[in-house]
């Protein structure tokens, strides 16, 4: 582990200096899409312009006869697509797969330069980043890579939560980390087979009514818990926290359920696997008109944050400043790719 005077120094010769802080970015959406197959390949222009993040997927969901071709799919792709403002990623194959080293040495020498994220999957601790941490800097100062290339974590096991904090200070390449809540059922030993979302079993019982009639049973958020421990750790290291998938696509009420709780905890953006989802992504994940307007009035009132206010009728101090600090600036990141969303914030 890096010492804290060398922790932002690269760790290899040539290499680039690692970011001090988090580019300023929207990531509402992580879009996923399987490089392997042309006719989505083919429908990637024109996602580049509906979504924050495109994602091409070498792991889950992806054939084991088809781990190549969706390499050679996803380098194709950044090579001829201009991504513009639109963040590039991969989710690569876990670091003990036959294939995910080869992923990573691929990857980064065809296209390092136009790659933002690298997200590793099935993260267990500290070690799996300082293993990829070092592979990168080899790899940017062979191939002059100039822009350090981020790694983005998913929690999918029970030791990567157990140790998800030690994983968020591992290095300053850190971007962020992802809930993978299907390995993580499993790895748990949880009785589900659902990808994300609640469970109609699991919830807490009403107190036994006095007339003796039926008890109301209030379904509960499995992924609570996790989701919470993963902002915390993510908030208290500067980094971004993201809900990852949500499998029933014909459900779009639950996915937006699920998808505000995530965002009231304090994630950031989250994973759309179908179309359909990327619409509620981002209403979700974009501060609700109101919301941003009243924060707006509290920072015209308190422009230095300091003091007491009354605005209808509810006081404001330092703390509610402070909350409407964070609304007001991702409103801000919102409207500079969403005009419509701009002009009903007032920017």
């Amino acid at each position: 582990m890096k010492t804290a005077a060398d922790f932002y120094k690269p760790l290899a010769i040539g290499a680039p200096a690692p970011w001090r802080e988090l580019p300023i970015v929207l990531e509402r959406t992580i879009h996923f899409f399987p490089p392997h197959i042309e006719k989505m390949c083919a429908k990637v222009p024109a996602m580049v312009k509906q979504v924050d993040v495109l994602l091409g997927n070498l792991e889950d969901a992806i054939p084991i006869e088809a781990k190549e071709a969706a390499r050679a799919g996803f380098i194709k792709v950044a090579k001829e697509v201009d991504f513009g403002a639109t963040g590039l990623w991969t989710r690569v194959n876990a670091l003990n797969s036959p294939w995910g080293l080869d992923d990573i040495l691929q990857i980064v020498e065809s296209v390092g330069d136009k790659l933002d994220v690298l997200m590793i999957p099935k993260v267990e601790g500290p070690w799996d980043i300082h293993y990829v941490d070092q592979l990168l800097a080899q790899l940017e100062a062979k191939y002059n890579v100039r822009k350090p290339i981020l790694i983005h974590a998913i929690l999918e096991t029970a030791q990567g939560v157990k140790n998800v904090n030690e994983i968020a200070q591992a290095s300053p390449r850190m971007h962020g980390m992802s809930l993978g809540p299907a390995d993580l059922a499993a790895s748990r030993g949880m009785k589900t087979t659902r990808v994300g979302g609640g469970h109609p079993f699991y919830g807490v019982l009403a107190d036994p009514r006095t007339d003796g009639g039926e008890r109301a049973f209030f379904q509960q958020d499995l992924w609570h818990y996790t989701v919470a421990r993963m902002v915390d750790a993510c908030m208290a290291n500067g980094l971004k926290a993201f809900y990852g998938p949500f499998g029933d696509f014909d459900d779009s009420d639950a996915c937006k359920a699920q998808f505000r709780n995530a965002f009231l905890q304090g994630c950031v953006g989250t994973w759309t696997l179908h179309p359909k989802q990327i619409e509620i992504a981002k209403d979700v994940f974009s501060p609700e008109v109101k919301e941003v307007l009243f924060a707006k009035r509290i920072l015209e009132a308190m422009p230095d944050g300091s003091g007491a206010v009354l605005i209808d009728g509810k006081m404001q101090d330092d703390a509610t400043w402070k909350q409407a600090n964070v609304i007001v600036k991702l409103a801000k990141l919102v409207a500079s790719k969403d005009p419509e969303r701009a002009a009903a914030y007032g920017f």
